[in-house]
C-alpha cells in the first residue's frame, strides 16, 4: 500500500477503512480549520479531497436526497 504525507492512497483502501477515514477527516474538518497551521489546512484540504473523490469514483450512483440539491434547495427556499 502507498502512503504519502496524508496516509494510504485512498484507492487502494477498502470500503470499510475508506468510510471510517471520511468519517475521522469529516469530524476534524472544523477544529483544523480554527487551529490548524496553514500547512496542517492544505494537508487536510488535500487528503478530503483525495478521499471524497475516491468515493463518488466507486459510488456514482449514490443515493441523493432531494433536499441536497440544487433544485431541492431552491424549492425549499420559494416555500419560506
Amino acid at each position: 500500500m502507498a502512503e504519502h504525507d496524508g496516509g494510504p492512497s485512498a484507492r487502494n483502501l477498502e470500503e470499510g477503512r475508506l468510510l471510517k477515514e471520511l468519517e475521522a477527516i469529516h469530524r476534524t474538518r472544523h477544529e483544523t480549520l480554527l487551529y490548524g497551521s496553514d500547512d496542517a489546512l492544505v494537508t487536510h484540504t488535500q487528503r478530503m479531497n483525495e478521499l471524497e473523490h475516491e468515493y463518488v469514483r466507486r459510488h456514482p450512483r449514490r443515493a441523493q436526497t432531494a433536499g441536497r440539491t440544487r433544485s431541492g434547495a431552491r424549492a425549499r427556499h420559494a416555500g419560506e
